[in-house]
């Protein structure tokens, strides 16, 4: 299984292409926008600010690439960090940015989610996901992720939210969207990534031995629907290296 992992300047790339290739996973950074046809999966990483990080993807040519690569030819994408926030449709770090628009929602400061406590979140908090979400099957409730951040998404506009931290208010932490041309969706567990970066190795292990079996199913299933006429279904499904919630145990 080939990942691409997008360079637009502002991805934290060493980490996360370790992580992948710690899980045998065939690993290569994409330069250029058309670098990620190539590949099976996608990786957008990110560390910064959302107007800049939008401003270096459009300068790129990455916008357009994105969601083709997403909503035409269903090429499953996982979103980091910033990378994560950027799959929205808005953005209000440092003014209203126009995001990617793949899901829908917008990325708002913590205080004015109704946060009483101290901005910038950093520190490690328990988990909590939806329990019927393939993406964490591996794990227990309440596993710890490490978080670094300020904004985050608005969790009543991300009604399909799966995993969520309890920052003095319930953050979203990991949305998963499913798009399909055709009515059939397969879980896919590009979670993998973000319990390598947080020590789930064990569970990382189990998930890319499904993604595996997974995708090779569904370019099967996907080749011989081709072939009878009928569209190839489009799938996206989008996580992040920070998780849901419980207790919190940040500052």
């Amino acid at each position: 299984m080939k990942i691409a992992v997008v360079n637009y300047g502002m991805g934290n790339l060493g980490s996360v292409r370790r992580a992948l290739e710690d899980l045998g996973a065939q690993v290569y950074v994409a330069e250029h926008p058309g670098a990620i046809f190539d590949a099976h999966r996608i990786v957008l990483p990110g560390v910064g600010a959302f107007g800049v990080g939008m401003a270096r993807l459009r300068s790129g040519g990455w916008v357009e690439a994105l969601r083709r690569a997403v909503q035409e030819d269903g090429r499953p994408l996982l979103g980091i960090c910033l990378g994560m926030q950027m799959l929205a449709g808005f953005g209000e770090e440092g003014g209203a940015h126009p995001g990617l628009g793949l899901i829908d929602g917008r990325v708002r400061r913590l205080d004015a989610l109704g946060c009483t406590l101290r901005v910038p979140h950093v520190g490690w908090n328990e988990v909590q996901f939806r329990a019927d979400d393939p993406l964490f099957a591996h794990l227990p409730q309440c596993s710890d992720f490490y978080f670094v951040h300020s904004y985050a998404f608005d969790g009543q506009n991300s009604a399909v939210a799966t995993g969520w931290t309890d920052y003095g208010v319930a953050l979203v932490a990991a949305i998963p969207e499913a798009r399909a041309d055709a009515g059939r969706l397969a879980p896919l567990n590009d979670l993998a990534v973000s319990y390598v970066l947080e020590g789930h190795l064990d569970a990382a292990r189990r998930l890319l031995d499904e993604v595996v079996a997974q995708g090779t199913a569904a370019e099967q299933q996907a080749a011989s629907h081709g072939a009878s006429g009928g569209r190839r279904p489009s799938l996206s499904r989008v996580g992040r290296v920070g998780p849901p919630a419980g207790r919190r145990r940040g500052p």
